[in-house]
């Protein structure tokens, strides 16, 4: 089927991890994005939801957790999403990969993969984060933490790797339903790419024969792709609806609305609005320095905030 419904890109993706400073200190820090947003689960407000990104958040920049204390660690497998990858500039690889030398961080050499270079990591939760030399990307990323040279700085997402028991039905709700083209592929995987194939545009398709993987501490627990608005989001909606997929109504998430369905092969997926943004409850300069509740939590803030631990956020 020919699919009005065309995402343009990559909104965010959502993980699941351990401890909430941790999980603080190592994207700040080490690999130098900006919290723009600390808010809670709406759906489970006794943990944070922390969001990462660019100055200011701009969709297609942003990496979230859900950071569970206690959480077990999750298992890599089929039905997951098993690598989110930020696209660099390719002159930054060598320098990002002594940086990741030095910090101590689990990285593996670069690698070629197609005409792309990689190089591949591992959060303190075991979640893999991939960077891309991509020549071309002109996203100016975050240039506030001091340790990460603007000319080096991670500019946003690049793509995300799905890794699935079997490729076709994936492939086809990607391509046939969401509107998807068919980019270069590899030997081992399937790329399908949104709006022309520009940065932050590519779902990888790796089909593997492993066992399901456990979704728990540093795993994804979604993805979402963009839309340019509301009605927009209706409609496709409506289109996914007529389909004959289990799709939710849309969902309010003060920064973005929300409409959510699975792939055949288990992945949850989101589409999720560019507007309004996260300068909606606090100016740009103070994004992620507060606590931002939603109306509807606000008159719990007492409770909610002694159920979170302490956060400490680095300084620009």
């Amino acid at each position: 089927m020919t699919a009005a419904l065309a995402p343009h890109g990559l909104h965010h993706v959502t993980a699941i991890a351990e401890d909430p400073q941790r999980n603080v200190d190592f994207y700040t820090v080490v690999l130098g994005l900006r919290l723009v947003k600390r808010t809670v689960n709406f759906d489970a407000p006794d943990t944070y939801h922390l969001y990462y990104g660019d100055e200011s958040g701009r969709p297609s920049t942003l990496l979230t957790f859900f950071p569970w204390p206690g959480a077990d660690a999750g298992r890599q497998g089929t039905g997951l999403t098993t690598a989110t990858a930020f696209s660099i500039p390719p002159e930054a690889l060598g320098w990002w990969q002594t940086r990741l030398k030095e910090l101590g961080v689990d990285a593996d050499d670069p690698v070629a993969r197609a005409d792309e270079e990689v190089l591949r990591l591992r959060d303190p939760d075991g979640l893999v984060i991939e960077l891309v030399a991509s020549d071309g990307d002109s996203r100016s990323g975050w240039d506030g933490a001091s340790a990460v040279p603007g000319d080096q700085a991670i500019r946003g997402l690049y793509s995300v790797t799905l890794t699935e028991r079997e490729l076709e039905p994936t492939a086809e709700m990607l391509a046939g339903m969401l509107g998807m083209a068919y980019g270069h592929n590899t030997s081992d995987r399937t790329r399908l790419v949104m709006s022309g194939g520009q940065d932050g545009t590519a779902v990888d398709v790796l089909p593997s024969k492993d066992s399901r993987g456990l979704q728990a501490a540093g795993t994804v627990h979604h993805i979402a792709f963009r839309a340019p608005d509301r009605e927009t989001q209706a409609r496709w909606r409506l289109e996914l609806l007529e389909a004959g997929v289990n799709v939710t109504e849309i969902i309010d998430r003060q920064y973005f609305t929300s409409i959510y369905f699975r792939e055949p092969g288990g992945v949850l997926l989101e589409i999720a609005t560019d507007q309004p943004g996260f300068t909606i409850d606090e100016p740009l300069l103070e994004l992620g320095q507060h606590l931002k509740l939603p109306p509807w939590l606000e008159p719990n803030r007492e409770q909610i905030q002694n159920s979170l631990p302490a956060l400490r956020v680095p300084s620009r």
